[in-house]
């Protein structure tokens, strides 16, 4: 697989996780890291249209390790 088909594939599980969290009950600061995953999740699309795919990498592997936390922490994953 591609780097960019890599990160594309990652993109489409960012979403696919980000769903979990919506109607959960989260507190300001979990909210806050939620809101965090997504900047970093925007800033990966917009690191992959300018064509550095390394950043755009690590932000995607960013976002999905903040949103990972707090759906372990919510019980919404194992």
């Amino acid at each position: 697989m591609e780097v960019k088909e890599r990160i594309e594939l990652d993109i489409t599980k960012f979403n696919d996780s980000i769903k979990k969290i919506d109607g959960a009950n989260l507190d300001e600061k979990q909210a806050e890291i939620v809101e965090l995953s997504r900047m970093y999740a925007s800033d990966c699309k917009a690191w992959l249209e300018k064509g550095d795919l390394y950043t755009s990498f690590c932000s995607i592997a960013y976002a999905h390790g903040l949103l990972d936390s707090i759906l372990k922490i919510k019980g919404l994953i194992e």
